[in-house]
């Protein structure tokens, strides 16, 4: 993923493992909220990222057909960037470690779900996002594109 590319109105591809365009990041201009969707590579809605703002904390949900799957909300205690996951039909998720830098997990019920990194590629502005075996790839991309767009505002 591209960091300086997540904002409004840009678009970016995510690349799988061997460089193929494996996602596409539509940022949605000219909206009250900020909405990003997720597309596969044939250009199918696979999840809808949007920016909720009228909340004692800024939140972002991420929907799926029309429903409301996940939640991204930044937890308020700690020095740390630290994030919890709503998750509607499973186990909810955190996110730890040091997000502005992208250099952070995201775990369900203690396990790595998903490990993020700069660290894994020399171009600047890219950063990694290796999710676990059997893991739902879209929905925890979908939460990296929400936790970017909580922690560039």
């Amino acid at each position: 993923m591209r960091e300086k590319l997540l904002s409004i109105g840009d678009d970016f591809w995510i690349e799988n493992d061997q460089g193929q365009r494996a996602y596409k990041v539509n940022g949605k201009a000219l909206r009250v909220r900020d909405t990003f969707v997720l597309e596969d590579a044939s250009g199918n809605e696979v999840a809808r990222i949007q920016e909720r703002k009228l909340s004692l904390r800024d939140k972002v949900a991420i929907e799926r057909g029309g429903d409301t799957a996940a939640t991204v909300h930044k937890a308020l205690i700690g020095l740390r960037d630290r994030f919890t996951i709503d998750v509607k039909d499973g186990a909810d998720m955190k996110a730890h470690g040091n997000i502005v830098d992208h250099e952070y997990e995201i775990e369900r019920d203690g396990h790595t779900v998903a490990t993020i990194s700069k660290k894994w590629f020399r171009v600047r502005d890219s950063y990694g996002v290796d999710v676990a075996a059997g893991q739902d790839v879209p929905l925890i991309l979908a939460i990296t594109v929400a936790i970017e767009s909580l922690t560039t505002h």
